[in-house]
């Protein structure tokens, strides 16, 4: 590999699946405002819409994911064109 290239701040980060809740630990570099306490620890906090215990490939269970309510959004932006 080559020196230099790869980032030296690594760190424990939770990553929280919001479908479901699940909550995994691994390392991370990301960048987050957002704490979590996971087992009296606190961790910095990334949120997912999907993860390996949600996404359908994973599961074997095919399931429609709206956590950000994208489908209310639309219909209301374009509530207004419809006739």
């Amino acid at each position: 590999m080559r020196k230099g290239i790869h980032p030296d701040n690594y760190r424990m980060v939770a990553f929280k699946d919001m479908s479901n809740g699940d909550v995994f630990l691994t390392k991370s570099t990301a960048k987050s405002k957002e704490t979590i306490d996971v087992e009296g620890v606190e961790y910095p906090l990334i949120k997912l819409e999907i993860s390996r215990t949600s996404h359908p490939y994973y599961t074997g269970k095919l399931k429609l994911v709206d956590s950000a309510g994208r489908i209310d959004k639309f219909k209301s932006k374009y509530a207004k064109f419809k006739k």
